[in-house]
């Protein structure tokens, strides 16, 4: 049996609550730092849809109050599972904000640490893509990019090649000054952690994510008009058999 959780994550931000309404309230603005594809249905009662992938997670809008309260979640499972998304938001002064984002739920099974593990620090890099969002991309909507890799079974590994794929001599590491091929953009890592690590660049959010079980995940987000999702999957897919095939 699994726990119960809740998790806190607080920012304060160079953006308007207006602004970071958009950000998290819109399906253009969730597709700019989360994850896959969003829709919202607006309002308390509402819905938040996602795709990424295969999964397509449904959410019902429990509270709508712009530019200050968004919460939404799911229903409860058979299982017991349930998650839960709560975000609060204060303006301050000098058109700036603070974020408060609040995770809660269950999770069932005795495998529930590893997944425990997995959300927490997704949830992480997902909250600080947010933060890198609404600070240099505000007003801006991206394109998300999904693409998977091939199966990885060495993780210290696989983190190693993708230093050195980004010009690194060893894992990459917060701060880093990196070389994103396809496309040959410089670019800072903003996030690692043992789950992720987080790459922005004056045009895209590149994010290398450890799937459950699985493979090495692009999860990114290109700002460049015209881009077309197809076309950078089918790279970035190539790119990550080569590297970590």
């Amino acid at each position: 049996m699994g726990p119960e959780f809740e998790l806190t994550d607080t920012a304060e931000v160079g953006a308007t609550p207006e602004q970071v309404w958009a950000a998290i309230a819109t399906g253009p603005g969730i597709d700019s730092w989360f994850m896959g594809r969003n829709e919202v249905d607006g309002g308390t009662g509402g819905t938040v849809r996602g795709a990424f992938g295969g999964y397509e997670p449904e959410y019902r809008i429990r509270e709508w109050e712009p530019p200050a309260k968004l919460a939404y979640g799911s229903g409860t499972a058979p299982d017991g599972r349930r998650i839960a998304y709560e975000f609060l938001v204060e303006g301050r002064a000098g058109g700036s904000s603070v974020i408060r984002c609040v995770t809660s739920g269950f999770l069932p099974g005795d495998d529930w640490e590893d997944e425990f593990e997995a959300m927490t620090a997704g949830g992480a890099l997902f909250f600080r893509t947010l933060v890198e969002y609404v600070t240099h991309f505000t007003g801006r909507t991206a394109v998300p990019v999904t693409a998977f890799g091939p199966p990885v079974g060495d993780w210290d590994q696989a983190w190693a090649r993708l230093g050195t794929a980004l010009g690194l001599p060893a894992r990459p590491a917060e701060g880093d000054r990196v070389r994103i091929e396809p496309g040959g953009r410089d670019g800072v890592v903003y996030l690692v952690n043992d789950q992720a690590v987080g790459v922005r660049t004056g045009e895209a959010m590149y994010r290398f994510l450890r799937g459950f079980h699985g493979p090495m995940v692009a999860s990114h987000h290109v700002f460049t008009p015209g881009t077309d999702p197809g076309t950078e999957e089918k790279a970035w897919g190539e790119w990550l058999k080569r590297v970590f095939g």
